[in-house]
């Protein structure tokens, strides 16, 4: 085989190719010159990211193209490869990948919006502008339409009601929307105001909603639950990327679980709408790509692949009321189902495991059905570890949790170790909390309804403190028969030896 030497020129253009496909407009920070491109800077984001990282990849895309969409608003977007600045990131606290950073001036803030591109150029324009925008005819147009929510006060003057208050809103929500103020007669006559005003225009919906109470009088907390409502499209698609959105509402959460792909998807969106709108005040509603989130419909007790399908959560207690599938969904169904739900006619749909036939552990397996039977038995003290099965967390404590059963199986008669799948099994309405991560160890007191969080070392010795320290019941044992085997520990070793007891 024979090698080619490529001529000067052509050498020259493959180069030049080979340059243009490596393009980027993120810039790649080192230790030489972190600081010195960093600190002097009124405004960057930068990612550190692990080139083996998969979230890391997926963002890699939509970084690129924020950065060069903000290229053109001179605001810069980096990043630092962690494994080839090992000490860079271990200097600036890196525990994770990615980690994105908001620098203004050298000093750092966690990014908090979404992360794909139209968030991220989104959250930077609103990272780069004043807290409060002040508005002519020369901007107005541009500004109203520069993000999909924007909250616009018109005032006589910028010292008059409500223009302090609506600043202190601006400084709170910057994140979240963009504020603007005008106080140019020639803005107010072209917008059709009369000040003092507060106008939200929206991308969405419907497109100008004018604050529509006295507004003189209006506080920072006023603003903040009306926009807060009216941030929320009437029906949209949801997904990682505005999920908080809905978690930080009051209000339940009603999901059309739709096909993606199915010819009839928006015909179904558009037959929810008009029910979406009627309650609005009362229930946030979506649609979800059933595909991708099919686990979640798992979670909210959708036990077929059937779409459409639509069940309302009460994201507070985490109850599920998912409308029965063997229905169909429709117009109709859903303002029947939401009519119930609204009305507390309906009853949630608790997921449980099957009660055990047998209880072969110390541990009592307990399941949602017989949650309240068992928990709420007045004459015992029940200590409780809700776990999920894939969590490792979860699974390091089981030897120390069964020896904790172990040492009390005489007294299980006034004290019940038990421990309960949560992703398997729901709480009932009656429970006064809910389960947000694994393992969550809650101890009831005998006669009380009331749970103790325990939030010790998850260490033997410290178990068994806790328990001596809040059981309401003695827990020596009432009875012993002649020739038991009975267990006693020690807690400095937690050994086990075996005595025969008269």
């Amino acid at each position: 085989m024979r090698l080619s030497i490529l001529s000067p020129a052509l050498a020259v253009a493959f180069a030049t190719y080979v340059a243009a496909q490596d393009a980027s407009d993120v810039l790649t920070l080192t230790a030489s010159d972190f600081s010195a491109k960093v600190d002097n800077e009124p405004l960057i984001l930068v990612e550190f990211f692990a080139p083996w990282c998969g979230h890391c990849k997926a963002l890699a895309p939509h970084y690129e193209e924020a950065a060069t969409a903000l290229k053109e608003k001179d605001i810069k977007i980096a990043k630092v490869d962690c494994v080839d600045q090992a000490d860079l990131c271990q200097a600036n606290g890196i525990q994770g990948y990615p980690t994105l950073r908001v620098y203004k001036n050298g000093t750092p803030s966690d990014y908090q919006g979404p992360r794909k591109a139209d968030g991220i150029i989104s959250y930077m324009v609103k990272q780069s502008l004043p807290a409060v925008t002040e508005l002519t005819l020369s901007n107005i147009d541009e500004f109203k339409k520069a993000d999909k929510f924007v909250a616009v006060a018109y005032v006589s003057s910028a010292s008059d009601a409500p223009a302090p208050a609506f600043s202190q809103l601006a400084e709170a929500h910057r994140d979240d929307f963009l504020f603007g103020l005008s106080t140019d007669e020639d803005v107010i006559a072209a917008e059709g105001v009369t000040p003092p005003a507060v106008i939200v225009y929206r991308s969405f919906d419907e497109p100008r909603v004018t604050y529509p109470y006295p507004i003189v009088d209006a506080q920072v907390q006023d603003f903040e639950e009306w926009m807060g409502d009216l941030s929320i499209p009437v029906i949209d698609e949801v997904s990682s990327d505005n999920y908080a959105i809905y978690a930080s509402s009051s209000k339940p959460l009603a999901y059309l679980f739709l096909d993606p792909t199915a010819a009839n998807k928006e015909e179904i969106i558009a037959s929810v709408r008009p029910v979406a709108e009627e309650f609005k005040s009362k229930v946030n509603f979506v649609w979800i790509d059933a595909i991708k989130f099919g686990d979640h419909a798992k979670a909210l007790n959708l036990q077929e692949p059937k779409w459409p399908s639509f069940v309302i959560q009460d994201l507070e207690k985490q109850l599920k009321y998912p409308l029965d599938q063997s229905k169909d969904v429709s117009s109709e169904s859903v303002k029947d189902w939401t009519k119930q739900y609204v009305s507390g006619e309906l009853k949630p749909e608790l997921k449980s495991q099957p009660v055990p036939e047998s209880q072969d552990e110390s541990v009592y397996n307990l399941v949602g059905k017989e949650f309240e039977d068992v928990v709420f038995d007045d004459s015992k003290d029940v200590f409780v570890e809700f776990y999920a099965s894939w969590c490792g967390h979860c699974k390091r404590l089981k030897p120390t949790w069964d020896l904790l059963a172990d040492k009390y199986i005489n007294v299980k008669d006034k004290l019940v170790v038990a421990k309960m799948e949560a992703t398997e099994n729901d709480l009932p309405p009656s429970v006064p909390f809910r389960v947000a991560g694994f393992p969550t160890l809650k101890f009831k007191p005998a006669g009380s309804r009331d749970f103790l969080d325990y939030e010790g070392d998850r260490s033997f010795e410290s178990l068994v403190a806790f328990v001596e320290e809040h059981a309401k019941n003695s827990l020596e044992p009432s009875v012993v028969l002649e020739g038991q085997a009975q267990t006693h520990f020690s807690a400095g070793n937690a050994s086990a030896e075996k005595h025969d007891e008269l």
